[in-house]
């Protein structure tokens, strides 16, 4: 329907959003729990241009499912209980791209509905692509990041879970993450684990197949 050029063109914004909205749910909730680095630092904002990772954002516009945004600094000793702190502020972010995900799906199902026999008129086709990709890209965020591998956020959650001994040591695999995220990537880990769920995800969404 669109050439790869007009895709990557209409994903801008629905990347942006994506990240964006992660990104500032998880500096709101750590400012909520009383930690004001992340206003302190200019993060908490929908200026997509603060939170954007050159990296994540290019494998977004490769795998067109997956990658991630410029982490929101964190300080845990200003939390009341930094490792509950922790594990909320990390939640924030894929509970939010989830949210958002609901809210495209809801919007492109609305416009549909005006369309002829469920259908889009051609001048809507463009903004029906893009709701659409909103629910693929924000579903992906939210389950990539879920992951419990060091930088994302499901490693902060899995170290919140866990008995402090054993979070601790967890926690030594860090300085070797991002390396560990990029051999899951490219080694097509991700794809075979990870594209099912989200397929599943979008599908119940969209209520139909993508």
């Amino acid at each position: 329907m669109y050439s790869t050029l007009q895709q990557i063109v209409l994903m801008v914004v629905p990347v942006l959003g994506a990240v964006t909205v992660h990104e500032f749910a998880h500096g709101w909730v750590a400012n909520r729990l009383g930690d004001p680095t992340p206003r302190f630092s200019g993060r908490l904002t929908l200026n997509p241009l603060k939170h954007l990772d050159p990296i994540g954002t290019l494998v977004f516009f490769l795998t067109r499912t997956i990658g991630w945004a410029r982490p929101v600094p964190i300080n845990p000793f200003n939390f009341r209980d930094p490792r509950r702190g922790m594990t909320l502020v990390a939640l924030a972010g894929p509970a939010s791209n989830v949210l958002l995900a609901a809210l495209c799906a809801l919007a492109y199902r609305i416009l549909i509905s005006f369309g002829p026999t469920g259908g889009l008129p051609g001048v809507l086709l463009p903004l029906g692509f893009m709701l659409r990709i909103g629910v693929v890209v924000n579903l992906g965020l939210a389950l990539f990041n879920l992951i419990p591998v060091p930088p994302l956020d499901g490693s902060r959650i899995l170290m919140g879970l866990l008995p402090r001994r054993k979070a601790l040591a967890f926690a030594r695999i860090e300085p070797y993450g991002f390396l560990i995220l990029l051999m899951l990537i490219f080694g097509g880990v991700i794809r075979v684990v990870l594209y099912p769920a989200i397929k599943a995800g979008v599908n119940l969404l969209l209520g139909h197949p993508l």
